[in-house]
């Protein structure tokens, strides 16, 4: 019994390289650790065990490989490992995004610099837009191993070494302060803000997850993606996040070209447009994006004017 043909996932970004069901031959050809952790389901369609932390962990790492050169990734234990066709559509609606600013083109080169917001202990972010587009990245995360462990990745794969900093945001209450510095120039912001507005609902979610993946019920809950706290939650949870975030921004109107972040609930759209509009923002762009049933969207805001857009240097 053959494993059914690949099919697109048109839900995807145009330029995302995972628009397809994953080529498992060529993933296990460049990384052999996978080969355990991949059987045919129900449905026979070749796949692996998404509520398995260790199969999610050796899928990441095939993709990296395999998309992304980079040879040596890993990340501690019970740390968030993200699902990577999804972090790859930020990125490409980031390029997106900065094509209009700069006549239509994507601007690519270590010149194009971006501010990651709660890197975490994966690096994602910064791997896929230095593979994919050759910009350079600060990460910062409130979490000292989290960075720390980004720090272990950079320096296990040379080429990263001189395109992406990290930076630990000591004030846990502050989003660019302590990290924006007067010379700083930024031509995004990129941030996948904590959801959850405490530890209890972080779990419930969790379980909720759990469950759909297996199809049973649980009351363990197993981070098959993993996630620390500050990751997962924080006071206010994702709104409360985006509205400090909002405040923030307006204190460096000049020196980020545009400030992004993914807003998970749709129930929290109104409330971010009326802090934009306190905060006098010039433009908002709200792009929708699409992973499996999952619908989600990124909020893109500047305060330049079109002509401040057009004049911003990207090299």
């Amino acid at each position: 019994m053959t494993p059914k043909t690949i099919t697109e996932k048109t839900n995807l970004h145009p330029r995302n390289q995972h628009r397809f069901r994953y080529d498992f031959n060529l993933l296990i050809e460049n990384s052999p650790e996978l080969k355990p952790f991949v059987s045919i389901n129900e449905h026979n369609i070749e796949t692996v065990d998404f509520s398995n932390p260790e199969a999610v962990k050796a899928l990441n790492n095939a993709l990296l490989k395999t998309y992304y050169d980079i040879q040596n990734w890993d990340i501690p234990a019970n740390y968030l490992c993200p699902p990577i066709p999804g972090r790859a559509d930020y990125i490409h609606y980031i390029a997106d995004l900065l094509a209009t600013s700069n006549n239509g083109v994507i601007p690519r080169g270590e010149t194009v610099q971006g501010l990651d917001i709660g890197v975490g202990a994966n690096c994602i972010y910064p791997i896929i837009g230095n593979a994919t587009y050759g910009w350079s990245f600060v990460g910062t995360d409130i979490d000292e191993k989290a960075i720390e462990n980004c720090g272990k990745i950079i320096e296990a794969n040379p080429k990263l070494i001189d395109s992406i900093s990290l930076q630990q945001q000591t004030e846990s209450r502050f989003i660019f302060k302590n990290i924006i510095t007067p010379e700083d120039k930024f031509a995004f912001t990129i941030c996948n803000p904590p959801f959850h507005s405490s530890q209890e609902e972080a779990t419930k979610s969790t379980l909720r997850k759990i469950n759909n993946l297996e199809n049973t019920k649980t009351t363990k809950p197993v981070l098959n993606f993993g996630g620390q706290n500050a990751e997962l939650w924080c006071e206010g949870g994702e709104l409360g996040f985006i509205t400090q975030m909002i405040y923030e921004s307006a204190k460096y109107p000049m020196q980020c070209l545009w400030f992004t972040t993914l807003v998970s609930k749709q129930s929290h759209l109104s409330s971010i447009y009326k802090t934009l509009n306190k905060v006098n923002v010039v433009e908002v762009k709200t792009i929708d994006m699409a992973q499996g049933q999952k619908i989600s969207r990124i909020i893109a805001w500047t305060f330049l004017s079109e002509s401040q857009q057009k004049e911003w240097k990207f090299e």
